[in-house]
């Protein structure tokens, strides 16, 4: 599966946590609104974001399909690199990797906790863990992306 995220880089990556949160909240990216993701915090170097497990996106039985999941945590690892980009580059991914280790039922509320790997001038390689509010684990993505 290969998720898309292109943005136009909009100057340096350092700032505050507020610069980088509303750097973010100004990119529409309508996948991530559809998904329900709500952005708690952003640095360059980790993004950590939150969505609730509705019906519309589960499977059967109603636990959040794993296609969301990774869904979720491409566009966090997208955002990540959106804040290391050089003046006038993009991003796509080019490379995902989802363990799957436990379910998330309907109603659950999953925190997606993005951490950079490797961030350089050509690629850069984030790890998302994905767990619940209590701590368990629900899935481990790691995702490289192209720098264009």
């Amino acid at each position: 599966m290969l998720l898309c995220c292109v943005e136009k880089a909009h100057g340096s990556s350092r700032g505050t946590q507020l610069d980088h949160l509303e750097r973010i909240s100004g990119t529409k990216l309508p996948f991530a609104e559809l998904l329900g993701i709500k952005l708690t915090s952003a640095s360059p170097e980790k993004i950590v974001a939150e969505i609730m497990v509705r019906e519309e996106l589960c499977t059967i039985p109603a636990i959040l399909h794993g296609g969301a999941i990774m869904a979720f945590a491409d566009t966090l690892g997208a955002m990540g690199t959106i804040l290391n980009l050089p003046q006038g580059a993009g991003t796509t991914t080019i490379e995902s990797k989802t363990n799957f280790v436990a379910p998330a039922p309907v109603g659950t509320r999953i925190i997606g906790e993005t951490t950079a790997v490797h961030r350089g001038r050509r690629t850069m390689i984030w790890q998302t863990r994905i767990s619940t509010t209590e701590g368990r684990l629900v899935a481990l993505v790691t995702q490289t992306q192209l720098v264009l």
